[in-house]
């Protein structure tokens, strides 16, 4: 939450709604304005530390909103996790224009293919997504004037497709329980199309080490700025490995302690893989958490900065995210509901001083149909 007052060159200090508000006393010239906002730390005994973020903005609008994607807020919880001694802060990434934090990677991935030239004016972006990757490219192909074309599959909410569309994507439905390299599989759609149609580009996320780039250059450091570099744990509900292995590579040059835990779910492979180094396909079956886990490795992976893989069930996660919603006020995506369960799972592992940071990734309207629906819980067994 911003409070600021523009165009004021009065020094103002008082408190509103719980939060110190500190207007500077400098002069400010018409169209700009500076603001400083100091979160109050939590009541004796326990003030582990205060969130102290100044800014200067030079204008009140951006160009477009691409510009604002990234600097989502950190949000202490303190209902669901009230019995952990440690303090737990989820990085709330529907704050981004595509209401998820696949927009950081999205726009990354398409600049890194212009700047090299593997992508013409016009041309046409093709992608195999979960819906949270395809709606940041979508933002930013509306933008930079390309056109979108979509695999995804059939296990994804309608919310999601139909969003999609809504911002201009032409969307290809493909089975889920099929293998990678099956021709009807949503990884072998995409490619097939990006070699019919011409002037276009299959960005291809799972592999494209820009994903990862894109949170080494911006995720990392929020969360660690945010915290005042006091972070001990970062928490991700993982699938293209790109969010969890960029983070934490910015994270552990800053602090090679900090430990980095990865929720997988019961029907990956990702977990057995980490442990292991075994690519066993008989952990491989269907289940119905979206935008997680894996039925192979993705190359955005580096294994050794991941300390430990959790695994979550269907069920435990959807109720999660319900309870979240109900309990915290915060209305997450599914994925979210699966970050906090695996938290609750490891709680015993945390202690007194520690700060640990959960990755919401996206919100809860994509999964109005699913996860908030009463009569689709008791179909999937999960009341």
């Amino acid at each position: 939450m911003c409070l600021f007052a523009p165009y004021s060159n009065q020094y103002c200090n008082g408190l509103v709604n719980n939060i110190r508000i500190f207007y500077p006393p400098l002069p400010l010239q018409r169209g700009e304005f500076i603001y400083h906002l100091l979160l109050p730390t939590p009541a004796p005994p326990k003030r582990e530390f205060i969130y102290n973020l100044p800014f200067t903005i030079k204008k009140v609008y951006y160009n477009n909103i691409l510009q604002t994607i990234g600097n989502t807020p950190l949000v202490k919880l303190n209902n669901i996790t009230k019995d952990i001694p440690a303090t737990i802060l989820a990085k709330v990434e529907f704050f981004n224009p595509g209401n998820s934090i696949k927009d950081r990677m999205a726009l990354k991935m398409l600049e890194v293919a212009e700047q090299e030239g593997r992508i013409k004016p016009g041309g046409t972006i093709i992608e195999c997504t979960s819906g949270n990757t395809g709606m940041g490219l979508a933002l930013a192909a509306i933008i930079k004037g390309y056109k979108c074309v979509f695999t995804t599959t059939d296990k994804q909410s309608k919310e999601k497709m139909d969003i999609l569309r809504a911002v201009g994507a032409e969307v290809h439905i493909c089975p889920t329980n099929v293998e990678p390299d099956d021709p009807r599989s949503y990884y072998s759609v995409a490619r097939r199309l990006a070699a019919e149609i011409p002037n276009s580009l299959h960005l291809n996320q799972y592999d494209n080490l820009a994903n990862r780039q894109a949170h080494y250059e911006t995720t990392g450091p929020e969360i660690w700025q945010q915290t005042e570099g006091k972070i001990t744990h970062l928490v991700v509900a993982t699938g293209t490995g790109g969010t969890i292995t960029g983070t934490a590579m910015y994270l552990k040059e800053k602090n090679p302690n900090i430990k980095v835990w990865a929720i997988d779910v019961f029907g990956s492979l990702l977990k057995k893989y980490h442990e292991t180094g075994e690519l066993d396909m008989s952990q491989v079956h269907a289940y119905v958490t979206e935008g997680i886990g894996e039925d192979f490795v993705p190359e955005n992976y580096d294994f050794s900065l991941i300390d430990k893989f959790e695994q979550v069930t269907d069920k435990d996660g959807a109720v999660m995210a319900r309870r979240i919603a109900k309990e915290e006020g915060i209305f997450v995506g599914y994925s979210a509901g699966t970050a906090l369960q695996g938290i609750m799972q490891l709680k015993d592992e945390l202690k007194e001083g520690d700060v640990v940071v959960v990755v919401f990734h996206d919100h809860g309207s994509r999964y109005i149909g699913k996860i908030y629906n009463d009569d689709w819980m008791r179909e999937k067994g999960s009341t």
